[in-house]
């Protein structure tokens, strides 16, 4: 799929758009149904529990079994394991749409969560197996995480103009985005090599252990956001889920064949890696849900008013697969995803004094400073996630990468709930909404400051070697 100098032709790019579409499919699926959640409890008459609820039951599948999905595609066939489980979440993102009770919403997303923990960690063990390490890879993972990156932001558009015409569509749309992905993977997508399962069998025991641990932790996590479902089961829930964790650490050290070889954890920028995602996607996470509250519920904006309002987040999408490599080769890695940080940071500190008749353009840098932090982070925190690691482990690296991604957007969303609704009190005016709001726009502030912080740890490393620039004329913009 290369020539000599590196180029891909165009096989290699339909094998790049459609692994570019699937990531792009997660992204926007989980956006677009954070801008319905007004119009879903309008409609259905949720509980605020319920309603958080049907964020959780996502987070809880995605972030349980991430770590099994990641090493079953190293395992069982990446093509396998992206395919069956890409048709998994076209079933049950149409089934929610058929909802008329908030447990069948529970029961979808929850499915939808699971599929996806199987199908990102395949997808993008896929693109690092069908792509040479160079300038292939290179260019790949760029277009790969500025696809990613732009799901999130261009979702939050689609997810306000399709909530127009209904909610049910931010349901629908997927599954049409899905059969399309699946028609064109299934001759496309290619193994590297021929998965061997290892002698030994699949380690079971591990599997549990992990995924059980995760579960917990996350729906650990998840009480957070209600203080009254009690602080006892809140401490047995994270005590149940930290003991399964040391479980697990001693039966993957004498286990054959682990599912996780914990001397991955070894490596200080994939360690770095997966703290600066979980932190970068906690202060993303929680900064979107406390805008979208302040735009429809305080300002009385329409959904669509609001995704067009964070529309210009999307630039990402040019410029991570663009400006990045080029920033990447001349000042290093790490030095970039710092750069993207601190951006994040300021971006959040600007929103810290909003008021309740702020214009858009009080708000619009904050924006714009979302979308380069964005552009600089998302692709250096994917680069970075692999760096080093044996190809018959990218998988796992992957599954590393998304845990972490996702236990952040859900300590993120826990976070900002506990301390909107803990600020807001008894309070029921747009003032108290809004003091409360801000108290809330702390945590967002917190989370970047410390995930800059833990990036600059690597500052100091050794410089990452020099990648080389995207050839214009095969720039490619991937949109939705």
């Amino acid at each position: 799929m290369s020539t000599s100098s590196g180029r891909m032709d165009g096989r290699a790019w339909g094998v790049l758009l459609v692994l570019c579409g699937a990531i792009f499919l997660e992204g926007i699926d989980v956006a677009m149904l954070n801008v319905a959640l007004p119009s879903i409890r309008a409609d259905l008459g949720l509980s605020t529990g319920m309603l958080s609820g049907v964020v959780s039951a996502y987070v809880l599948g995605y972030g349980g079994f991430m770590l099994l999905g990641g090493r079953t595609a190293d395992l069982l066939g990446r093509r396998r394991m992206f395919l069956f489980w890409l048709t998994v979440f076209l079933v049950f993102s149409g089934l929610g749409g058929f909802a008329t009770e908030g447990w069948m919403l529970l029961v979808a997303r929850f499915a939808t969560g699971v599929a996806a923990a199987f199908m990102a960690p395949a997808g993008l063990s896929l693109i690092t197996g069908n792509f040479p390490e160079g300038p292939q890879r290179t260019r790949a993972l760029g277009v790969y995480a500025g696809t990613a990156a732009g799901g999130f932001s261009l979702g939050l558009v689609a997810g306000g103009l399709l909530a127009s015409f209904g909610w049910r569509w931010v349901f629908f749309a997927p599954v049409i985005l899905s059969a399309v992905i699946l028609l064109a993977a299934i001759p496309l997508l290619k193994d590297s090599r021929a998965p061997e399962r290892p002698a030994g069998g699949f380690d079971l025991a591990g599997a549990f252990g992990i995924t059980g641990a995760m579960l917990l932790l996350v729906y650990g996590v998840v009480r957070l956001e209600h203080p009254g479902n009690g602080r006892a089961g809140t401490v047995g829930t994270f005590a149940a889920g930290l003991a399964l964790l040391a479980a697990f650490v001693v039966i993957e050290r004498r286990a054959a064949n682990p599912l996780v070889r914990l001397g991955i954890l070894r490596s200080g920028p994939l360690v770095r890696a997966n703290l600066g995602a979980l932190l970068f996607l906690s202060s993303f996470a929680g900064f979107q849900f406390l805008v979208t509250l302040y735009l429809q519920e305080l300002r009385g904006w329409s959904t669509l008013q609001t995704g067009l309002a964070m529309l210009v987040i999307g630039v990402d999408t040019v410029l991570a697969p663009t400006l990045t490599p080029r920033l990447v080769n001349r000042f290093g890695n790490v030095p970039v995803l710092f750069g993207g940080m601190v951006l994040a940071t300021l971006a959040y500190v600007l929103f810290l004094p909003v008021g309740l008749d702020w214009a858009y353009t009080a708000m619009l840098p904050t924006m714009i400073l979302l979308g380069l932090a964005f552009s600089l982070a998302y692709g250096p925190l994917t680069m970075a996630a692999v760096d080093g690691v044996d190809e018959h482990e990218h998988g796992l690296a992957g599954g590393l990468l998304y845990t972490a991604m996702q236990f952040g957007t859900a300590l993120g969303l826990s976070a900002v709930t506990a301390v909107n609704v803990a600020a807001l009190g008894d309070g029921g005016s747009p003032e108290a909404g809004l003091n409360a709001l801000q108290a809330a726009l702390v945590v967002p502030v917190v989370a970047g400051v410390l995930g800059a912080v833990v990036t600059a740890f690597g500052l100091r490393a050794r410089k990452a070697p020099r990648i080389p620039e995207p050839v214009p004329a095969e720039t490619v913009t991937v949109t939705g």
